[in-house]
């Protein structure tokens, strides 16, 4: 499998090529209480065919699901690595082009400012909650060919590279909730198991 960079969106995207009769495949994204979403994810220290493959299944699961980003913990695999692309999921149909930004060990070496806004996650379905995060940021982490990246965001970008460094910490959109809001989806998704079932 080779990865080649693509620049048009800066120096952190990649796009995929794989092998004659390989294909990325879509990962069962884990939801909560999954014991490994409450884990703190543990460093990469050798950027090996696995990991390249999990990067590449991570962006195919991200698409399908339609989200934002995604942790490797939300689909089993307590690594810190991160997958990201604010304007595809809001792109209209026709303008769609896929800039997957991976990250590899990502680390904040700086934030400012404060932001409110709804927002949602893969790992806990039909939930929203209202979150303050800073509004801009540096992250400092590695690209898939072991090169040390620092970026800047904004925006919606810095809400979601902080939504997903909290899953690599072991935190999830129902942790930033209230003590009561946490307590009702509980509850509600206590019952719709039993119906389920």
């Amino acid at each position: 499998m080779q990865t080649e960079l693509d620049s048009s969106f800066g120096a952190y995207a990649y796009s995929f090529q794989r092998k004659k009769g390989g294909s990325m495949s879509v990962r069962p994204i884990l939801v909560v209480p999954h014991e490994i979403l409450a884990l703190k994810a543990e460093e990469i220290r050798n950027i090996d065919d696995r990991i390249v493959t999990l990067a590449a299944d991570m962006i195919e699961t991200m698409y399908v699901a339609p989200g934002l980003g995604l942790a490797a913990n939300q689909v089993g695999e307590p690594i810190r690595l991160v997958v990201i692309d604010v304007e595809w999921a809001h792109a209209e149909p026709k303008h769609r082009k896929k800039n997957p930004i991976i990250i590899i060990n990502p680390t904040i070496t700086y934030s400012e400012g404060e932001w409110v806004k709804e927002e949602g996650c893969l790992s806990v379905p039909e939930f929203f909650v209202e979150v303050k995060r800073a509004e801009k940021l540096e992250i400092a982490g590695i690209d898939l060919d072991g090169n040390p990246i620092g970026i800047e965001a904004d925006g919606m970008m810095a809400r979601v590279l902080q939504h997903e460094i909290d899953h690599l910490e072991g935190t999830t959109l129902l942790e930033r909730a209230s003590s009561l809001k946490r307590n009702l989806y509980r509850r509600k998704m206590r019952k719709r198991t039993r119906r389920d079932q």
